[in-house]
């Protein structure tokens, strides 16, 4: 069976142009990871290829150009989210 994966990332809009990985795990790190990203009203979203790419960048990096638009829609998903609420 395998285990579970997370990836948090950030982008502020005028703080940094690109998004960057903040936190990412396997396992219990990942499980607490989801767990902090729902008590603070986070949105956890799956999406297995995107986390695939993304475990491959490291913390407090930005992540590469050929993830840019992948990672738009997430983020634009995120926003009407928010919106809505």
């Amino acid at each position: 069976m395998e285990r579970k994966k997370a990836v948090a990332i950030k982008y502020d809009q005028g703080e940094k142009e690109v998004p960057v990985v903040v936190a990412k795990g396997v396992g219990d790190l990942a499980e607490r990871i989801i767990e902090t990203a729902k008590k603070y009203g986070v949105p956890v979203i799956e999406d297995r290829g995107l986390l695939s790419a993304l475990m491959k960048v490291e913390v407090y990096e930005e992540i590469p150009p050929e993830l840019y638009r992948a990672v738009a829609k997430v983020l634009v998903f995120v926003g009407a989210i928010r919106k809505s609420s």
